[in-house]
């Protein structure tokens, strides 16, 4: 792994696969929201709205 940024809180590292780690000056992980929040503050990955699923037409009734 490659160390990006070292700060006194954690450090960044950037895997051989692309992804991204950051460890807490503990040793331990960071995961989920909080690593989220670590990489947008520090500008390595932006952020994108999910998009909204289109509603299929409902299907039309057949007389009995």
């Amino acid at each position: 792994m490659q160390t990006l940024k070292k700060t006194k809180d954690y450090t960044i590292l950037k895997k051989r696969s692309g992804r991204h780690a950051v460890v807490k000056a503990d040793g331990a992980l960071l995961k989920g929201d909080e690593k989220t929040q670590v990489l947008l503050k520090e500008g390595l990955i932006k952020l994108t709205p999910p998009k909204k699923k289109e509603e299929a037409p409902a299907p039309a009734e057949t007389p009995a």
